[in-house]
Order: structure tokens, then sequence, then C-alpha cells
């Protein structure tokens, strides 16, 4: 149902969430949540194009989250990589549709907004509880 551009994109902010105030590489993030780097690296940019992430370049450089965990999300990152696609007219065209979407479209519009719903609801800092990703990079932490 969620793309796998939404599935890493939200495994990449978790991460991050659990890792407040230090920048991370591409190369960070991808080990710890068994992303590719290639693929990460477009998601992450996306993401910091729509203020999501903070990307700061250079020694030292990587990725942040913009917003506290707190106040950031599901629905705010899942916007940013892959919008949910809600049914305003009908797709078909069809005239006989064009004052009130067919059983059938109002259906999968009104799930659509079910989930908006359930996702605004949802904050990365709920996602982030409990325990870290099991593939840590950082050194001293067992691996």
């Amino acid at each position: 149902m969620l793309s796998q551009t939404v599935e890493y994109a939200l495994r990449a902010v978790v991460f991050l969430a659990e890792r407040p105030g230090k920048p991370h590489t591409i190369q960070q993030v991808a080990a710890g949540t068994l992303v590719p780097a290639g693929y990460l690296a477009k998601v992450l940019m996306s993401l910091a194009k729509h203020g999501i992430l903070a990307s700061q370049r250079g020694l030292g450089g990587g990725f942040t989250l913009a917003h506290t965990p707190e106040s950031l999300t599901m629905y705010s990152v899942v916007q940013a990589v892959d919008p949910i696609c809600r049914i305003i007219e009908c797709p078909l065209g069809n005239p006989e549709h064009s004052l009130a979407l067919c059983p059938l479209h109002k259906s999968i519009d009104e799930a659509a907004a079910l989930i908006e719903d359930k996702f605004r609801g949802i904050t990365i800092a709920k996602l982030a509880e409990g325990q870290p990703f099991a593939h840590e990079t950082e050194p001293g932490r067992g691996d």
C-alpha cells in the first residue's frame, strides 16, 4: 500500500530522531536502516527539500531532523516523498459522476482520508520510542 520510498523515508527519519543533535552521513543512515545508499541519497534530499531534514555539507556534515520528533508526523514525511492521492473528481471522466463520486471512487477516497487522519496523529517521537534500530553504526555500540 505504501511505496518503498515512503518506507525508506520513515526508517531514515526515525533513525535520525533516535540520534538527535549530531548530523549523520548518508552512509551512516544507510547502514543503520538497511537502505541502499544510492536510493537513500535521493530520499534524504527530497526530505531536506521539503523541510523535514536539515542538511549540512562538509566535514562533520550530514543530515538531522529540521523539527523536533514530537512536532513531526508520519503524514508530513509521507507527503514529502510520495503524497497520498485523494480523488476529487471521477478519474474516468464520466459526466454522470461530475456532481459526486461513484461508490467505488468515493470508497477509495474515504480510505485515503482515514490513512491521512491516522498518519497525522502519529508523531515521529512515537515511532522512535522503544528499541533503536538493530543495525548500529556508531562506535562503541557493540558492532
